[in-house]
Parts: structure tokens; C-alpha cells; sequence
């Protein structure tokens, strides 16, 4: 046998290896929004092998809606989702096994044209604000209680115009609300726009006695595949804080992202990359005692329409890697 056909025998050979290695881990679906921004952290978690070196093969099934992602997990045709720990804590409480891995503290926040005049809350009495979402939109409510402790009743003292988060960003730039309030990455390209932040919505809720620090999204998982794979879940948390190290450092990667990230400009695409980075949540347990007084706020704002049977924090919502 030649050294060249001993060579060949030997790469096929280590190619079957790794094929059978791979072919024997546990695959994780996730369903996401197709162009959400978690898609930035799960593009890296696979370009870098790094669902692969945490013991899975992580498959990304894009979504139209966060209700067609929820529709698919509650099926059972998928196995993770992204969406916040309220939505989790509002399943708890109705029975449902659900389990919140923190993914992001990233919130929007109340932006206003660079010459607008209005430089705080109660200059925005008689005003049109554009809201992404609808009226149980968590950061409109925060908003909300927010401007009341400055005594202004949002709600009552301006217009409302309610709409999809693409949709509020364009009616802003164009002049033709006084106000919006969007999602992080909108703001982002808002800013970079020429529009500035009035207020975010970690500084209301600061203000409201609530910690910012408190990471909204996660991904969610069965409390069935904790329990059965908890190395499998932990994986995903490894993974998941792996890719984010690489994002809070390392340009060149975001560089490689930018295809995927829709910045028409260079200051569009550095905001987005500030943005995402400053939601980074540190490792470790979420504090739950602060996590509760938010959950309480936003039965006492949004009533059961919006937290169900979650008038207060449920046991279990959080999931700690490791623990």
C-alpha cells in the first residue's frame, strides 16, 4: 500500500469517526424568529463548532412569528424558543413545565427626533408616540409607571399608535410620530438615524425600584429536558456564553455577522454591535426577590391579561447552568 492510499485511508477513516461522533449527539432545535437578533448568537454557537463541543447539534428553525416559534415548542416540534421570563412564570402558574435560561438583558426605551424639543416625560403631553407592540407591551407599561411617578399619565395625556416594530421605526424616522418606542436593535438604527433617546427602559425601571440588570429574554426549555438531559440544557448555556465572550471581543466576528444583520449603514452596524454587547447579562443566578417585584408590577400594570395566574414569582422559572 503507498503512503498516498495509507494517507487517504486514514483521513476517510478520522472523517467517519467524526461523522459517527456527530451523528451520535442529541440535536436541539430552536425555533426563532427567521431574522430576530438571537440569530447573530446561534450563528455563532454553529460556524465555531461550539454546539459540538458542548455535547449537541443545535438546528435553527426559522420562524415568522414569536407565536408560530411558541406554537411549535408547545407542539413539540421544537425544543428551544427565545421570549421572556414573564411569559415563562405566566405558563408556570397555569401548570405548564417551562424553564428560562437568561440570554439577554437588551431593552428599548422612548426615542425623540434630534430637534423635537422634547427633552423630558411631560413634553410629551399632546404628543403621538408609535409603540411597537401592542397595549400590554411590557416597556409601554414600564413607561407608563415611570412618567406617573413624574405625573404624567402617559396613557391619557398623548396618542397612541400601535404597530409592528419595522413599521414604528419608519413612521419615526419619517417624522411622522413625536415619539417611539421600540425594540433595542430599533433604537439602535434609530440612533444612528439622527434620533435620540429621550429614556431607556432600564433607567425606569431603575427608577421604579426594579433592577436593570435583570435579563428579560432567555431561551426556554421543557422542564421534561432538564431533568432527563440536564447535560444537554447545560450545553446549551455553555454554548450560549461561549458565543457571547467571542461577540463582547472579538470585531472580526461581527464583521462575518454583518451580512446577517440588515445595517444599511457603518453607524447602523456599530450601533447594532454596541447595543447587543451592553445586553450581554453577567454569568450566574438571576436574583429572584428582584425578579419578583417586577413580575408584581406587571400584574399590578397589566393585570391577568398579561401574567395570568403569575401575581407572584413561581418556583422554577429560573434555571441556573451547572446547578
Amino acid at each position: 500500500m503507498s503512503i498516498r492510499t495509507t494517507f487517504a485511508a486514514a483521513a476517510v477513516a478520522a472523517l467517519s469517526t467524526v461523522t459517527a461522533a456527530w451523528a451520535e449527539m442529541p440535536a436541539l432545535r430552536a425555533a426563532v424568529l427567521e431574522f430576530g437578533t438571537v440569530n447573530w448568537e446561534l450563528d455563532t454557537i454553529r460556524h465555531h463548532g461550539l454546539d459540538g463541543a458542548n455535547g449537541f447539534s443545535l438546528e435553527v428553525q426559522g420562524m415568522a412569528g414569536g407565536s408560530a416559534a411558541k406554537t411549535a415548542f408547545q407542539g413539540g416540534e421544537a425544543d428551544v424558543i427565545v421570549s421572556d421570563w414573564l411569559w415563562v412564570a405566566r405558563q408556570r402558574a397555569a401548570g405548564r413545565d417551562y424553564v428560562f435560561i437568561p440570554y439577554s438583558k437588551a431593552v428599548g426605551g422612548i426615542m425623540v427626533g434630534a430637534e423635537s424639543g422634547i427633552e423630558t416625560m411631560d413634553d410629551l403631553a399632546g404628543k403621538k408616540i408609535g409603540i411597537a407592540g401592542g397595549p400590554l407591551d411590557k416597556s409601554w407599561l414600564i413607561l407608563q409607571a415611570y412618567a406617573s411617578e413624574q405625573g404624567l399619565d402617559l396613557k391619557s395625556d398623548t396618542e397612541q399608535v400601535f404597530g409592528a416594530p419595522p413599521l414604528i421605526f419608519k413612521t419615526a424616522l419619517q417624522g411622522e410620530t413625536d415619539a417611539a418606542i421600540n425594540f433595542w436593535h430599533f433604537m439602535a438604527k434609530m440612533e444612528a438615524g439622527g434620533m435620540r433617546k429621550l429614556i431607556d427602559v432600564s433607567t425606569a425601571a431603575e427608577a421604579l425600584g426594579l433592577d436593570p440588570d435583570t435579563p428579560l429574554l432567555g431561551y426556554v426549555v421543557r422542564g421534561e429536558t432538564l431533568r432527563d438531559t440536564p447535560e444537554l440544557v447545560n450545553g446549551l448555556a455553555a454554548a450560549s456564553r461561549a458565543a457571547k465572550e467571542m461577540l463582547a471581543t472579538d470585531d472580526a466576528e461581527w464583521e462575518r455577522l454583518r451580512p446577517r444583520m440588515n445595517a444599511k449603514t457603518d453607524a447602523q452596524f456599530e450601533a447594532l454591535v454596541a447595543g447587543f454587547r451592553a445586553g450581554i447579562p453577567e454569568a450566574g443566578p438571576v436574583d429572584e426577590a428582584a425578579a419578583d417585584r417586577m413580575l408584581r408590577l406587571m400584574a399590578e400594570l397589566g393585570g391577568e391579561e398579561l401574567i395570568g395566574e403569575a401575581t407572584t414569582l413561581p418556583e422554577g422559572v429560573f434555571h441556573t447552568p451547572g446547578s
